[in-house]
């Protein structure tokens, strides 16, 4: 069955074929960036088929050939940042709900994180019960390139890779391939691109655990687990400055690539996703770190960064922000904690508690 259009939004594809419920990001012109009518348009897909016993598995995918999804719509939400208005706020509470939404989903959620994963695209398939990356999958979380700060449950998942592994993502914003993203967690199973049709096809008449293991191969050797001893010794240091001078120092020509570039990041943007990355850890399930992503969401809007980081690498593209503050030094701590700070009983975002814990669950 050919994809046939939502008729209220035509940039989510949704149909079902056999047993599937099929999904397809349709904005491949810009690399299929989440609006907010495509995360409600997800929602509501999950929620018709959530008691439907027609459909017993949901499949999200990309329109084109370049990936699944490069994030939320940036332009959008620093429209809504520059003009100051609730609009981005809306979108986030919408966006963080769907991926604690995903996380807690009840039939199998089967991610195919083909090509470029970034942000908003983590957020929508990270979270899935089944995660299939290929020869061509980058994946990243890439906000303090922009003067923002990880998100989308991303803190989460990277507060959960192995050493400090999610920190120097988290930190530098560096893509990955299919090994070190099985490596840290972000995803379970490498499949060839070549053979993600008859996977899906074959998700049309059988079960996903009787499906995946037919197609699965060994991924292609990654570069990250080469370079675990100086990232878990540079990594672990208390501050920012820290960690840059133990990578400066540290002789290993990545450490010296790394800590270059962190210097081109947003300094606040640096020092707030690794509290960030750091609180995560001790606030348990997915939905508390979400609930405090989401404050530090709203505060990014009114910090100059946010919508400096926008100009110069998504519409001037000059790749020359200004940051302000300029240098670590002079991000304080205080400067810090107001990104953590409790918005008001009406404005924030409140989950429900969860009774189970995803990352405790089998892969299916």
């Amino acid at each position: 069955m050919s994809p046939q259009p939502d008729p209220g939004n035509p940039e989510v594809l949704v149909r079902t074929e056999g047993r599937a419920g099929h999904l397809l990001l349709n904005r491949p012109q810009a690399l299929n960036a989440l609006s907010h009518p495509m995360v409600t348009t997800l929602a509501a897909a999950l929620d018709a088929w959530e008691h439907d016993p027609a459909v017993e598995t949901v499949v999200i995918s990309g329109a084109g050939e370049r990936g699944l999804c490069a994030g939320g719509d940036i332009r959008a939400i620093s429209a809504s940042a520059r003009a100051g208005t609730e609009e981005a706020a809306a979108f986030w509470r919408d966006e963080y709900r769907l991926n604690a939404r995903i996380a807690r989903y009840p039939k199998p959620y089967v991610a195919i994180m083909d090509g470029i994963v970034m942000g908003g695209g983590v957020g929508v398939s990270a979270h899935g019960t089944v995660r299939i990356t290929t020869e061509r999958s980058r994946v990243a979380m890439p906000e303090t390139g922009i003067g923002f700060v990880p998100d989308v449950g991303g803190t989460y998942l990277l507060g959960l890779a192995p050493g400090e592994l999610g920190t120097h993502l988290a930190l530098t914003g560096a893509p990955v391939g299919a090994a070190d993203a099985l490596l840290c967690g972000l995803a379970d199973h490498f499949v060839p691109s070549a053979a993600l049709p008859a996977l899906l096809t074959d998700l049309a008449t059988d079960p996903v655990h009787e499906v995946v293991p037919r197609h699965v191969r060994p991924a292609p050797p990654g570069e990250l687990d080469g370079h675990r001893e100086w990232i878990d010794a540079c990594y672990t240091a208390d501050t920012v400055e820290e960690i840059v001078e133990r990578l400066l120092a540290h002789g290993a020509p990545a450490a010296k690539e790394a800590a270059e570039t962190l210097a081109a990041k947003s300094p606040t943007a640096l020092k707030v996703t690794l509290a960030s990355v750091r609180r995560a850890r001790r606030l348990g399930p997915l939905e508390r770190v979400l609930e405090q992503e989401y404050r530090v969401s709203c505060a990014a809007l009114s910090h100059p960064d946010f919508v400096e980081g926008v100009r110069a690498q998504v519409i001037d593209k000059d790749r020359q922000p200004r940051w302000r503050p300029a240098a670590l030094a002079e991000v304080s701590d205080e400067d810090v904690r107001r990104f953590f700070a409790p918005l008001g009983d009406d404005r924030e975002l409140r989950l429900p508690a969860p009774d189970r814990d995803p990352a405790q669950e089998v892969p299916w």
